[in-house]
């Protein structure tokens, strides 16, 4: 019996590894997607761009974008459900953009000022 048949420097090991986009080696030309028509994107670029730099903007802003859908509700009478209205706040175009300006301002608030923020919540 041959010991070199039994070692390991004939057989091909695979390991997987994860290769970044960027260092991989076949990267195919893509063709141009056409862009479905957005017409409230530059309002949204706006509200992405708007930073939390003054106490008062950020209490403004605490104040004005409720923590909560105001429209959800569930409508009883006599102690019985009659209907459910569910949260409409995802049919806003623009409800994630609010949201993540709202949570910018309240980390202001905390993070920056010290501020306790369990008013807003």
């Amino acid at each position: 019996m041959n010991v070199s048949e039994y070692t390991i420097s004939d057989r091909i090991v695979a390991i997987p590894v994860w290769i970044p986009k960027e260092e991989s080696a076949v990267n195919l030309p893509t063709t141009a997607q056409p862009q479905p028509c957005d017409p409230l994107r530059p309002l949204r670029q706006w509200l992405d761009s708007i930073e939390v730099k003054s106490p008062k903007l950020a209490h403004r802003l605490c104040k004005l974008i409720p923590a909560q859908c105001p429209f959800e509700r569930t409508v009883k009478l006599f102690g019985r459900q009659l209907f459910h209205i569910p949260p409409l706040c995802k049919l806003n175009p623009l409800y994630d953009e609010l949201v993540a300006l709202r949570f910018r301002a309240l980390c202001y608030l905390a993070d920056v000022c010290g501020e306790d923020v369990t008013r807003y919540c």
